[in-house]
């Protein structure tokens, strides 16, 4: 597996990064199991594994901890803060440097280790001032707890805030953006992507599937469900117009990937590692078949003639189903955008 760097951090990473979000009673229940997979994962030369507090409510934390109990130094270890860890305390959650400082202890404990190498802020808030956010994790790269800090799901211009805000206050900067991106979902071509690579920040990926849409799982007459009680049900509503324009792009999809000699997994994966402005995408497995089925992707690179056609039939920077795209809910709300 060739190793890539992670923007101008100086550390190499795997294409390929292993997101955890599966393993727990959001996906895989089977602890040994989960393990098994994260061994193998990093038996195939991935040494990069995505997580956060939120999955399962901390048991993916847990396993993960458990499985890199006897190799944790050969892994570059992310996790994420900010989604509600307890329903009815609304300071449980968020940006606040409260809560960083409290929730940070909490991941180090269930991870098993005494740093994090990129701790993420796993979503950007409207009511939060960024320089509280940023204060609070530079207090925790001083005091050597996390190495690096990173964001996930920003738009370009919170970006751009972010790295104005470190400069300006000399704070730690997000090294990292961890955005949606899949053949499907390719809103961050026109912004995001071009402003990370801009200021030099590494971009982990997440979703180069599209929820499990371009994994052959949702097909025509088809009448399947997220695989996960973590996705939402909306989002897999075959009625609706966008999801329909779905499932024609998926069907198409397939019929390429088996003309370039490929499986539909192979092509997505390998579409989303393809552009110059990715460092890893981050594959989610719930089972050692579907780690399998994921790996050859790392190795795929795609002719002109298939990306080209891949582009006629989603074109660059259009998401098909806008409300797969992960920022923008607060900013395109009623009472955001009318007077």
């Amino acid at each position: 597996m060739q190793y890539r760097p992670l923007g101008r951090t100086g550390v190499q990473v795997s294409p390929l990064c292993l997101g955890a979000m599966m393993f727990g009673p959001w996906g895989n229940e089977d602890e040994a199991d989960s393990v098994r997979i994260i061994h193998r994962a990093l038996d195939a030369g991935i040494n990069f594994v995505d997580t956060a507090d939120v999955y399962s409510a901390g048991v993916s934390e847990k396993v993960v901890g458990k499985a890199l109990k006897d190799c944790r130094d050969d892994v570059f270890l992310a996790t994420k803060f900010f989604m509600p860890m307890d329903q009815d305390d609304p300071n449980q959650r968020g940006g606040s440097r409260r809560w960083i400082i409290r929730e940070v202890e909490n991941s180090l404990r269930r991870l098993g280790t005494d740093h994090i190498d990129l701790y993420q802020v796993h979503r950007p808030s409207p009511d939060m001032d960024v320089a509280e956010t940023l204060g609070a994790l530079t207090d925790l790269v001083r005091q050597g707890k996390v190495r690096y800090i990173g964001s996930s799901s920003y738009s370009g211009s919170q970006i751009v805030e972010a790295q104005w805000t470190s400069r300006e206050r000399h704070l730690e900067r997000f090294v990292t953006e961890q955005p949606p991106y899949s053949i499907l979902v390719r809103g961050i071509e026109e912004d995001v992507l071009p402003t990370v690579r801009r200021h030099g920040m590494g971009t982990l990926t997440y979703s180069p599937l599209s929820g499990g849409w371009l994994s052959g799982r949702y097909r025509k007459n088809a009448s399947e469900g997220p695989a996960s009680a973590a996705r939402p049900q909306a989002r897999f509503d075959m009625s609706t117009p966008a999801n329909q324009r779905k499932l024609d792009a998926a069907e198409q999809l397939a019929v390429l990937a088996e003309k370039a000699g490929l499986t539909l997994i192979e092509l997505a994966v390998a579409f989303v590692l393809n552009h110059p402005g990715v460092t890893s995408a981050i594959i989610g497995p719930r089972t050692m078949e579907q780690l399998q089925a994921f790996l050859p992707a790392a190795d795929v690179t795609l002719s002109s003639d298939v990306l080209d056609a891949i582009d006629e039939i989603v074109a660059p920077g259009v998401t098909v189903n806008p409300v797969d795209n992960s920022y923008g809910d607060f900013e395109l709300r009623a009472d955001q955008r009318r007077r």
